[in-house]
């Protein structure tokens, strides 16, 4: 048995972390392309080397290109190599325009494409992943769902055959990789923090990047809060605020900008940290599944479990010092992602069918 995945993106790395391991325990065979959709190396190899991810079979090298452009040319190097290859399954992961590419071509190929958390929905289709999220999964055989919610999200959309409700594969990897995280990261004392006394801050989303009232309102909640922020800057974003002239919030008391950091860094991070204000869907999951309360700077999210739980709360620019000072912590946390065995639940679906 042979499967194709594609991977492009800091999201994808580390779910296929967990899952790619699976398949080897298994004896399944991966083939693993990535296109270079995530360029920068703190960005995509460093999580190759703290996940243990086997190396990619095939780097495409294929980034920083407008959507239309960034998913042509990855369907024209993706065909090439799934005509080669002949894999029985082409594997793809969430919504990012890799994923997209990988599930065309496969369509149009007639090879089975099995998608790792299926089912999400935000209902904005303004959004880039919504688009490419709903097309992967109504092209997909075999739909990995990681909560009831996403299975129910496909039923309402008349897909019902080959759904899996697996729970979510970051979960086995917030559970592989914690204790990891803890013993190996130094990136508290590298930046001399102290547990409880910072928040953690991550941008990335064109809605917050791209237009400067929106931008600055983020940078200026950042400096009222109550303690200081550590903000791990992405390279789009740190492009962004230097277009707009507003680098000088990244020298602000206030803020501690630093590089992109590592997952295991993230990890530790997450957990030190007072509560987390992001736009992230990966980092809200994992902000859940740590326990730490989280603010998203969106008007809607595809984890809607966790907002209903009050562990998350959608809120403005303007909402975020307000909504920090009035948090409760809710008295119950359940485990919403499954008990970390997704990828197991995967790789058996896959030995099954074979």
């Amino acid at each position: 048995m042979k499967i194709a995945t594609i991977l492009g993106a800091r999201p994808q790395f580390i779910k296929a972390s967990v899952v790619s391991d699976a398949f080897k325990n298994a004896g399944i065979n991966e083939i693993i392309i990535h296109t270079g959709q995530h360029f920068d190396p703190k960005m995509s190899d460093v999580f190759f080397q703290d996940l243990e991810l086997p190396t990619p079979q095939y780097h495409l090298n294929i980034h920083s290109l407008q959507h239309g452009a960034m998913t042509g040319r990855m369907m024209e190097k993706i065909e090439e190599l799934l005509i080669s290859e002949k894999p029985d399954y082409v594997c793809v992961y969430g919504d990012t325009n890799s994923t997209i590419a990988g599930a065309l071509v496969a369509a149009k190929l007639h090879i089975p494409i099995a998608h790792i958390e299926a089912g999400l929905r935000s209902y904005n289709r303004q959004m880039p992943e919504e688009i490419n999220r709903i097309v992967t999964d109504h092209l997909s055989q075999l739909l990995f769902a990681p909560t009831p919610l996403a299975v129910n999200c496909l039923q309402q959309e008349g897909i019902n055959q080959g759904v899996h409700l697996v729970g979510d594969v970051m979960m086995d990897s917030v559970l592989k990789y914690q204790e990891k995280a803890q013993k190996t990261s130094d990136i508290l004392s590298r930046y001399n923090l102290q547990e409880g006394k910072f928040y953690l801050a991550t941008i990335h989303r064109p809605s917050n990047t791209d237009d400067f009232v929106r931008l600055h309102a983020i940078l200026e909640s950042f400096i009222n809060l109550d303690y200081p922020v550590v903000f791990p800057v992405h390279p789009r974003t740190l492009s962004c605020i230097e277009k707009m002239s507003l680098n000088n919030y990244l020298n602000h008391p206030s803020i501690q900008a630093i590089p992109p950091v590592s997952y295991l860094d993230m990890l530790v991070l997450q957990t030190a940290s007072k509560g987390v204000v992001t736009d992230s869907g990966g980092i809200q999951k994992e902000a859940y599944i740590l326990q730490r309360p989280c603010y998203t700077l969106r008007n809607e999210t595809e984890w809607k479990e966790t907002v209903e739980s009050g562990w998350n709360q959608l809120v403005t620019p303007e909402e975020v010092t307000q909504a920090i000072s009035n948090f409760i912590q809710p008295l119950e946390w359940k485990s919403l992602y499954g008990n970390g065995d997704a990828a197991l639940e995967i790789a058996n679906t896959f030995l099954t069918i074979f």
